[in-house]
């Protein structure tokens, strides 16, 4: 459900930007646009990009199902 951009800069100075969605993110195309779009609000910027990552957290669970037998 968030998506969280850190960048890294020359400097070694580093800055988190997060979104949390309504609704779990359901691919790679809707994660990198709001990737993109928190990028947007930091870049460019004069020092240099040193690393950008990008983190996805807060998965919705799947059912349990139970426990598997063993020998079906």
């Amino acid at each position: 459900r968030t998506v969280t951009l850190k960048v890294k800069f020359s400097d070694f100075q580093q800055i988190t930007r997060a979104r949390s969605m309504g609704a779990a993110v359901t691919g790679r195309d809707q994660m990198l646009a709001v990737a993109r779009d928190l990028a947007a609000g930091v870049l460019p910027d004069p020092r240099g990009v040193r690393l950008l990552g990008i983190t996805l957290s807060g998965f919705d669970a799947e059912p349990d199902d139970g426990q598997l037998s063993l020998f079906d």
